[in-house]
């Protein structure tokens, strides 16, 4: 018998992937010592994965020489050498430091990774950012999409991002068909506003995580505790962080024998319960199993994942299992942003304190405690006012517009949009003062129309749940321009 070929599905009309996507995150874990992989024989790995229908690989410009071992495979099939597959589905991450993003630089990142690969225009470009206060990420999805209408990006993704910034691109236009989060048993965000906005709006969701790293597996059940030392690979570093956050190490081993038992049943595996689980949701297009290799390989055990049904008994004993789990905090995303930031690495406060700001403070003529924050408007000179003025430790943030650096209206038509560009824009203004939304003591909403309230209140409260400013939300009879909503804050440093 003929083993079983993975499902498929297509993202757009001409772009066709497997269901399970192998990742090759770990190539950078496996190179940490600074030895590259034999190319050669990585490639022959990748080339074992494309054989069996394993055909669409996940990789990222900073995965050590993922994209070199990528580039050498396709190089091997174009020469037909795997003569009768699929030709290999690449998708790459472009995650360039935070700083202007012109369509240069768009261009040179894209570039850097195609040469890479060897070719002239890569299957599904993926797109990071690292913080949303550093508003130059909507100019570099806008480079994106140019590329794109030139052919040298067939589809275009994100990874990470949260669902209100999701939410600004779809609504600005961007044609996004892809956003890569964490998602399995342990971490369910995804499945809670992230699937519902997905499924709305077609957007598709590619579910890295879905095995925590390899603790959701036969070789952890029953296992006490391991020690700090005891897990030396990134990713179960960076998932055991998860597995605290959500409760702990016997709430994971509750989860784990009750995947046990459904694999039981069904004479499978733990790691294919659990992976069958996430990609039976319904905006989930395909999960993203990581391979290490050389190392291991898991390609028989993850092609059975095909044959796998769960039923509603199943789903029910999962649901109880997972009811003793702490929800992972925020949104999808949020673990490379803040707190408690989730990631192999760890805290990553410092790495965001060094981004270079979006705006630069000015100081005033003599006023040595006054200094003031222009953001480029042509309004701002035309008009005789600061986009943020600091006196003493009172910063005052004027009345702020989804207007992007282009001049452009962000999102138009969409108030729940545009309230998140311009709450990022206000944080982008406080922080040239030296001030966070953390220290945001009154905020006033102008809407254009009243009808708007709910969507923009509830992105102000997720914004502000933790700070809890004074607040007024007013209907206005016109705001100038096509804009649904107009905000200025005020701040107390210390």
């Amino acid at each position: 018998m003929s083993p079983r070929l993975p499902d498929r599905i297509r993202l757009t009309e001409d772009l066709e992937i497997s269901r399970v996507v192998t990742g090759l995150w770990q190539v950078a874990d496996m190179e940490r010592g600074g030895t590259p992989l034999d190319r050669e024989k990585a490639s022959s790995d990748l080339m074992d994965y494309a054989r069996v229908g394993l055909d669409s690989f996940d990789m990222a410009d900073h995965y050590g020489s993922a994209e070199l071992i990528a580039g050498r495979l396709l190089e091997r099939v174009r020469s037909g050498e795997a003569a009768g597959s699929n030709r290999p589905t690449v998708f790459t991450k472009w995650c360039p430091p935070p700083g202007p993003m012109t369509a240069e630089v768009v261009r040179a990142g894209v570039a850097r990774s195609l040469d890479r690969l060897g070719i002239d225009c890569v299957d599904l470009m993926q797109f990071h950012w690292w913080t949303f206060e550093h508003l130059a990420w909507l100019d570099a999805m806008k480079g994106l999409a140019a590329l794109q209408a030139e052919g040298r990006i067939k589809a275009i993704g994100v990874t990470n991002f949260d669902t209100d910034h999701l939410r600004v691109l779809v609504k600005h236009g961007i044609p996004v068909v892809t956003n890569q989060v964490s998602f399995s048993l342990i971490d369910r965000r995804a499945a809670e506003e992230m699937s519902a906005f997905c499924l709305a709006t077609g957007v598709r969701l590619l579910a890295y995580g879905t095995l925590g790293g390899g603790l959701l597996s036969q070789q952890w059940l029953g296992r006490p505790e391991p020690g700090v030392g005891d897990i030396g690979d990134w990713s179960k570093m960076k998932y055991r962080r998860f597995v605290e956050a959500a409760g702990g190490w016997q709430v994971l081993q509750r989860l784990i024998a009750a995947l046990d038992r459904v694999a039981a049943k069904y004479a499978s595996t733990i790691s294919n319960v659990a992976t069958r689980w996430v990609l039976d949701h319904a905006a989930v297009a395909a999960v993203i199993v990581g391979a290490r290799l050389g190392e291991s390989e898991h390609r028989a055990d993850t092609l059975k994942l095909f044959d796998l049904a769960l039923d509603d008994d199943d789903r029910a004993e999962l649901a109880e299992a997972t009811g003793g789990l702490r929800r992972i905090p925020g949104d999808c995303g949020d673990e490379y942003r803040k707190p408690p930031f989730l990631t192999a690495s760890g805290d990553l406060s410092h790495h965001l304190e060094q981004v270079p700001k979006v705006y630069a403070a000015t100081p005033v003529d003599g006023r040595p405690d006054r200094f003031i924050v222009n953001s480029g408007s042509v309004w701002e000179p035309l008009c005789g006012f600061s986009r943020a003025v600091r006196v003493k430790d009172r910063i005052q943030v004027s009345g702020t517009t989804a207007t992007n650096g282009a001049g452009e209206v962000v999102a138009p038509g969409d108030a729940a949009a545009q309230t998140v560009f311009i709450l990022d824009k206000i944080a982008a203004s406080l922080a040239a003062l030296g001030g966070s939304l953390k220290d945001v003591v009154r905020t006033r909403i102008f809407l254009a129309d009243v009808d708007d309230w709910e969507a923009v209140s509830r992105v102000h409260g997720r914004v502000f749940a933790g700070v809890l400013p004074a607040n007024s939300l007013l209907e206005v009879g016109r705001l100038v321009g096509d804009y649904r909503v107009e905000i200025e804050a005020e701040a107390e440093l210390g």
